[in-house]
């Protein structure tokens, strides 16, 4: 499908005509984490799209000239550019990590467009501001691969090994998941992108403040840094098992000012479409059916 930057290859299932529900994969993963989320969205009618976020798969840029950004604002206007060229109005919204983000920003900047949200580990808006600020010392050590993206070494290790590197991330973000190194074959193909290392790179230097973002974002980024509220029906899916960060949910209840459900998928990790397909479909068969007022 052809945005004004972008070729963004995508899988879809389900019905033309049912209601849109858009599945946002996140790093370093792709669509595959959501084929049995698809296939249970898809026996409740709805049209299930899983688009290649930019950087992954098949999904390519138009032109060698375009800043291979990886920074939020740009996986916001995708989003958004992806609906406008398939004559999507509205649709339901979800994802975890990237795409929780990507999903998190059109939600609050462009609320007429999203029916209901589900979103992974809470408010995935980036704070740029106060992104240098420490956390707890638990916390900072499992952010290593960030700070490894900083320096050029990072760059070169992402390029050399990145399946290697992609395939521990994996690992150590779902302790819990037994089926990691199983599944990981399947969406490792996706890491091989052309574009993939330069986005990535970007998307770690730009959250930091290291490195300037694309121009053409810089009015939705300084929308962003106001930290806007989401309005639309969410449910906020907390996972009790992730290998990354501590707990979310509570600090950013804050951010959510419409009707919202918080569940907890208590021994799931960072990629809870994947770990549980069922808990997440079920998340998102809600808000299709307005449970979440």
């Amino acid at each position: 499908m052809t945005t004004s930057i972008l070729e963004i290859a995508y899988e879809q299932a389900g019905r033309l005509d049912g209601t849109p529900v858009i599945l946002l994969h996140g790093f370093p993963y792709d669509v595959r984490a959501y084929e049995e989320v698809a296939s249970q969205l898809a026996a409740w009618n709805a049209l299930v799209l899983a688009p290649y976020l930019r950087g992954f798969g098949e999904t390519s840029f138009l032109t060698d000239t375009t800043m291979r950004s990886g920074q939020q604002a740009a996986l916001g206007h995708d989003l958004v550019e992806f609906m406008d060229a398939l004559g999507i109005g509205s649709a339901v919204l979800a994802g975890y990590d990237w795409g929780g983000r990507a999903a998190c920003i059109t939600a609050a900047l462009h609320r007429e467009r999203v029916r209901g949200l589900v979103t992974v580990d809470g408010y995935n808006i980036q704070d740029i501001a106060v992104a240098n600020e420490p956390t707890k010392p638990e916390w900072e050590q499992t952010l290593w691969y960030q700070f490894y993206f900083h320096s050029e070494r990072g760059r070169r290790g992402l390029d050399r090994n990145r399946e290697a590197l992609c395939a521990q991330l994996w690992r150590t973000w779902s302790p819990t998941w037994r089926g990691a190194d199983d599944a990981f074959p399947a969406s490792a193909p996706s890491l091989h992108n052309p574009d993939f290392v330069d986005v990535v790179i970007h998307s770690y230097r730009h959250r930091y403040g290291l490195v300037e973002g694309d121009p053409r974002y810089r009015r939705t980024e300084e929308l962003l840094a106001k930290q806007p509220p989401i309005t639309i029906p969410t449910v906020m899916l907390e996972t009790g098992a992730d290998g990354l960060l501590g707990p979310s949910s509570s600090s950013d209840r804050a951010h959510f000012t419409g009707p919202y459900q918080h569940r907890l998928l208590e021994s799931v990790g960072h990629n809870p479409p994947q770990e549980a397909p069922k808990e997440f479909a079920d998340a998102v068969v809600a808000l299709l059916r307005h449970e979440i007022r």
